[in-house]
């Protein structure tokens, strides 16, 4: 998987590659589909939700530029995958998940792999966490129409958000990146097509 989804597509940091071959990605799937864990796609994991195809996770980690004390938000736990890569690359996770059984089965799938500076929370990730914040980066595993102002909100300055935006047909994937005077940069690094951003802060 990483020599020829990864690498070979251009990933090319090689702490986030050495996450890759360190996270086992079979230990987030379901057991029926251990044999497809590795596969160039996404999976489902119930509730409607899926576990990112790796390539995406990758490109969305190594756009955020992680240093290894960053703290980092994470929207959409999911079973846990992005935030357990996130988890080799920065030095703390709060990851958000809307719906409390995949909060829970990640939670136990993280500290079963032995990741302990993950923090799985249960909420409404368009709110982000205000607890923990101010982050260092933040990653959305879900597309809307928009940010929502309160990632925005929660993001330090010089840090950077990475989010898929768009309609349900057709997603951009964004880097932001604030400076020090608070302005955004933004970057497009291509099309991609995620489930849904559900929140409060998802309509306008």
């Amino acid at each position: 998987m990483v020599a020829q989804q990864l690498r070979a597509r251009g990933i090319t940091d090689e702490r986030v590659l050495a996450a890759f071959s360190e996270v086992p990605r079979e230990a987030f799937v379901d057991p029926a589909m251990a044999a497809a864990a590795y596969a160039d796609a996404p999976l489902p994991i119930g509730m409607g939700q899926t576990i990112s195809q790796p390539f995406v996770v990758a490109l969305m980690v190594e756009a955020l530029r992680l240093r290894p004390d960053d703290r980092v938000l994470e929207v959409g736990a999911g079973s846990g995958y992005a935030a357990a890569i996130l988890s080799r690359v920065a030095g703390h996770v709060t990851a958000v998940e809307r719906h409390l059984a995949l909060a829970e089965g990640a939670r136990d799938r993280l500290a079963a792999v032995g990741l302990d500076n993950v923090d799985v929370r249960h909420g409404d990730g368009t709110l982000g966490w205000p607890d923990a914040a101010p982050f260092d980066a933040v990653l959305v595993s879900a597309g809307g129409t928009h940010v929502p102002p309160a990632l925005l909100d929660q993001l330090a300055a010089g840090g950077r958000l990475v989010i898929p935006v768009g309609g349900p047909e057709h997603q951009e994937l964004l880097q932001l990146v604030r400076a020090s005077d608070g302005t955004l940069r933004e970057e497009r690094l291509g099309r991609v097509s995620f489930v849904p951003l559900v929140g409060e802060q998802t309509a306008r």
